[in-house]
């Protein structure tokens, strides 16, 4: 379980370990440790394992993404591990290289192509501009239709663990497509309090990763975005569990609740 401890991999571990399933996590901190940086530390993370859910930080579209990823994808099926699930992005050219890569190494795989998580306004990314009532981003007036982690976690589940989502590649999203504007408004009358949208232009965005340490390759995720072409909603969710997946509006109900953006 490659990213075992973050926003998908956390809650697939849940899932399989409830069904009785054994499950390794690959982080930095887990036992033995898995680093993408350092391949001295996959062989052992590797030991022993039947299946392999693959999360890469930060993008696998980034570079170098795609020969990191075919080495590791090479190792694992030499170490036994048939099963290869992969999380990939919706829309982003430079991921299907990575893709490529992983199916290059003649394992089992399945590829989940998402779109951008409900959870990053809760757990990461977007919840302190939340928290600051400031939604800051280069994405104009284009919208995204978010996907919900829960059925990420479902549909990678029954990947691993169905052999009829071998040699399958699906897209996520959920029901409906929102601006960021949208979700400015939804999140502003769940939490009683006023969250504003302000866009601006990907040269101020990319100015202000560099001055926060983050990668300025994030703009241009943000550039596939303004193009229009995740802007559709996809049935991969409905494919693969029979059902429609989750909606935003339930997700920030749900996210509330917990307290995570009160201030």
């Amino acid at each position: 379980m490659i990213g075992g401890t973050g926003k998908t991999g956390s809650r697939v571990a849940e899932r399989l370990t409830a069904q009785g399933l054994p499950v390794r996590v690959g982080s930095r901190n887990g036992e033995p440790p898995f680093v993408w940086e350092d391949p001295d530390t996959w062989e052992a993370a590797l030991d022993g394992v039947g299946s392999v859910y693959v999360t890469y930080y930060p993008d696998l579209g980034f570079p170098g993404a795609a020969e990191t990823v075919g080495a590791f994808s090479e190792l694992a099926v030499k170490k036994g591990a048939r099963r290869l699930v992969l999380l990939s992005g919706r829309g982003e050219d430079g991921a299907v290289n990575s893709e490529n890569k992983l199916k290059e190494s003649g394992a089992d795989w399945t590829v989940v192509r998402a779109s951008w998580f409900n959870q990053n306004f809760s757990e990461s990314f977007f919840l302190d501009p939340v928290l600051a009532g400031e939604l800051m981003l280069p994405t104009a007036d284009a919208v995204e239709p978010f996907v919900d982690v829960e059925d990420i976690a479902d549909v990678v589940t029954a990947a691993l663990t169905d052999d009829r989502h071998i040699g399958r590649t699906y897209e996520l999203s959920g029901p409906r497509s929102l601006s960021f504007r949208d979700v400015a408004a939804e999140l502003s009358q769940i939490t009683g309090r006023e969250i504003t949208y302000t866009p601006v232009t990907l040269d101020d965005y990319r100015a202000f990763l560099r001055e926060n340490g983050l990668p300025v390759e994030f703009a241009d995720l943000f550039a596939l975005i303004l193009d229009g072409r995740n802007a559709d909603v996809v049935n991969g969710v409905e494919e693969v569990l029979g059902r429609k997946p989750r909606d935003f509006s339930a997700f920030a109900k749900d996210a509330a609740a917990t307290g995570v953006w009160n201030v």
